[in-house]
């Protein structure tokens, strides 16, 4: 399920997203694998927390979601970001409405990302394949495809953890999950409570949404990536360069078209 009216309230509610370390992950990349992109797909963009960082540094972004709500929030960031500040020299963004399993350009760009654990929300294996698919032919050969998505773990602690609560004077939320052990698949419930003035008095307008997300072994994603044709550079764990262990809750995936 895509984003909806949960949209307009995702920087608000998850200002704690690590994004700085998202950023720094991918010009360690950069810089590890001896590439410098002009041209880069942000694959569930979301609300363009990551895209805008990257034009402002001089990239060109091309920010990809199949949420129509995330991107008008990823739209208005943009025309603001605009009027303060502006991109550096050659730094551009565009928005594009696409579905990750089917994104198609016109020119092969240098990199793809896709993280915050967009592939998650892929919760057929075929689609995960046909995500890895158009990746790989959206690259330029020696493009790089870097992408994270959450461990197994992740999704336990998640379950064993819940529910989160947040509760503040204008909007509060409610998230409970169910954990399928089997398909290492996870619902989470989201009520947001919204503060409204509507003739003088306050009431609350209710959102209520429901995502989907799987969890998919480290080896399998390997063979994916191997069977699409990519060349394998490295996968680790939680923002680092060293190998997943059984405690890890996010794997980090460098991948090369040859």
């Amino acid at each position: 399920m895509a984003y909806a009216q949960f949209a307009y309230h995702y920087d608000r509610l998850m200002s704690d997203m690590p994004y700085p370390s998202w950023m720094s992950f991918l010009r360690q990349c950069w810089q590890q694998y001896d590439v410098s992109p002009q041209t880069l797909v942000d694959l569930g963009c979301g609300t363009g927390s990551l895209s805008l960082p990257l034009a402002q540094a001089g990239l060109q972004v091309t920010g990809i979601d199949i949420s129509s709500d995330m991107l008008a929030v990823a739209q208005d960031k943009s025309e603001e970001l605009r009027k303060l500040s502006g991109f550096a020299k050659g730094g551009s963004v565009q928005w594009m409405e696409q579905d990750m399993r089917e994104w198609l350009l016109s020119a092969p760009v240098d990199c793809v990302i896709s993280f915050c654990d967009c592939l998650n929300y892929l919760t057929d294996e075929a689609d995960i394949r046909l995500a890895m698919e158009k990746s790989y032919a959206g690259l330029r050969s020696g493009g790089l495809f870097i992408f994270d998505i959450h461990a197994p773990r992740q999704l336990v602690g998640y379950a064993e953890s819940q529910p989160f609560v947040m509760d503040e004077q204008d909007i509060s939320y409610i998230w409970t999950c169910d954990y399928d052990e089997a398909r290492m698949e996870i619902e989470h419930h989201l009520s947001i409570f919204e503060r409204q003035n509507v003739k003088g008095l306050d009431l609350y307008r209710k959102i209520e949404e429901t995502h989907v997300q799987r969890a998919y072994p480290q080896e399998w994603m390997v063979d994916q990536l191997n069977a699409c044709g990519f060349d394998i550079l490295s996968v680790s764990a939680d923002f680092t360069f060293e190998p997943p262990t059984q405690q890890s809750e996010r794997l980090f995936f460098v991948a090369r078209r040859p």
